[in-house]
């Protein structure tokens, strides 16, 4: 079978290799791949891959040989998957807790653009607490996670402040429930009960700055890649007592929460905001597109006929 592997080019990132089909342990799922979608994140890893990096965390497709010890779904269903690597290929293997079926009326496309993204903005979701009623101010909005959240927050009962660079998809992110739409942190009009910040660098602290007293800030990511720094007195000037939390999304089982947001998708209340979709012969071109913050929302690569 095909996969793709990573080249250690940062001009090139991936390329196409033969390989064995991969062999699923008891507790796992042989998938034949209809469609995958590649997170900005991976690209940083690709740029300078460990040895044996097979990327690939979110796919979607058929399930071709179930898992021996009786778990999960049988052949043929047609699932969602969030394996923990090797998902860039024709076939890969995902344990059991973590595929969900899809409901009749939703694509691989749209399955394949949900298990990072959407878990992610599912579990800050929970991590913030109850929302309803309390002003939300959410960084870095126009990436996969930020649709998600956005939507979900919004129809919680939050009054979401987006942040965001390009009047588009600002207007894209009122759509899906943001109260307000900024350009920049130091623009919004706080104070907030919450911030969700995922730019980190100069962002986090002005970010920060408009947390109330006693707020809390969940720091999800630093796609800035720039280093952060805090001046401890400046809490004093507005957000005293706030509480600065880390939060990493990992964690299984995630075919519950795969199931919530396919259900989500199935009712109309979720849309994955899918920028790109194209044939996995073009994956190199797409992932430099994505780390170039060129795609608005998710990309989706389909392998073959996809639905």
């Amino acid at each position: 079978m095909r996969r793709l592997l990573p080249t250690g080019d940062p001009a090139r990132l991936v390329e196409f290799a033969q390989d064995a089909q991969p062999v699923p342990a008891p507790d796992e799922v042989l998938i034949k791949v209809e469609a995958f979608s590649p997170n900005r994140g991976e690209t940083f890893l690709l740029e300078a891959p460990r040895p044996g990096l097979r990327p690939g965390k979110d796919v979607a497709g058929l399930v071709v040989q179930a898992a021996a010890d009786g778990s999960g779904p049988p052949v043929g269903a047609r699932v969602a998957g969030h394996p923990p690597m090797a998902g860039w290929a024709e076939y890969t293997t995902v344990p059991t807790h973590s595929v969900a079926v899809l409901p009749r009326d939703v694509t691989a496309v749209q399955a394949a653009a949900l298990p990072l993204a959407g878990i992610t903005a599912l579990r800050l979701l929970r991590a913030a607490g109850v929302v309803a009623g309390l002003r939300v101010l959410l960084t870095g909005a126009s990436g996969g996670v930020g649709h998600y959240l956005t939507e979900l927050a919004a129809a919680a009962g939050a009054e979401v402040t987006a942040v965001t660079a390009t009047e588009e998809r600002g207007a894209r992110l009122r759509e899906l429930g943001a109260t307000a739409v900024v350009r920049d942190a130091g623009e919004a009009d706080g104070p907030f009960d919450v911030v969700l910040e995922s730019t980190g660098g100069a962002a986090l602290p002005v970010a920060l700055a408009r947390l109330v007293p006693g707020g809390t800030l969940v720091w999800f990511g630093q796609v800035s890649r720039t280093p952060v720094t805090l001046n401890f007195f400046d809490l004093f000037a507005g957000p005293e007592n706030g509480v600065i939390r880390h939060f990493h999304y990992a964690g299984a089982p995630y075919g519950p929460d795969l199931e919530t947001l396919l259900r989500l998708v199935a009712g109309g209340r979720l849309h994955p905001e899918i920028g790109r979709v194209a044939d996995w012969s073009r994956t190199a071109d797409v992932l430099d597109d994505l780390r170039g913050r060129r795609i608005r929302g998710k990309a989706v690569l389909t392998i073959g006929a996809s639905r």
